[in-house]
């Protein structure tokens, strides 16, 4: 395990994925969102899975612009690169949350297990059955 980093999020990409002030792009440990956009015809498009919105903007409400401490797992990379990382935020200024933990709790994000990258598997799953028990985000009645 990797001893944490501090950074800035210059933008969010989409509910699980940033890009830091120094250009990295850090890939969120343990969750996944919607998507937004689709690889089509050799590129990029916007094409976003219902709630994918929702969840990149909570994702900006909650990270963009703002100072973060980045904790690692195991794996430190994916294979595209991307940085492996709890992201902690103190969106109050006082309070420290995880952003991947905030997007579950709102019913914005599925837990994705990959190991060996599974510090906080519990915690998610359990973040998820309570959103979907209280229909939040991907589970609100229609």
């Amino acid at each position: 395990m990797s001893l944490p980093e501090r950074s800035s999020v210059r933008r969010v990409v989409d509910g699980d994925t940033v890009e830091l002030a120094d250009g990295r792009l850090v890939r969120y440990i343990g969750i996944d969102t919607p998507e937004v956009r689709r690889r089509k015809g050799g590129g990029w498009v916007e094409d976003p899975e219902p709630m994918g919105r929702e969840a990149t903007e909570f994702n900006r409400r909650l990270v963009e612009g703002r100072p973060v401490r980045l904790e690692f797992d195991v794996q430190t990379h994916d294979r595209f690169g991307r940085l492996l990382a709890y992201v902690y935020v103190s969106p109050d200024g006082e309070r420290e949350a995880m952003a991947n933990a905030e997007l579950l709790r709102a019913g914005l994000a599925q837990p994705l297990t990959i190991p060996p990258n599974v510090r906080h598997a519990e915690l998610f799953r359990g973040l998820a059955e309570a959103a979907r028990r209280d229909r939040r985000g991907l589970w609100k009645a229609d």
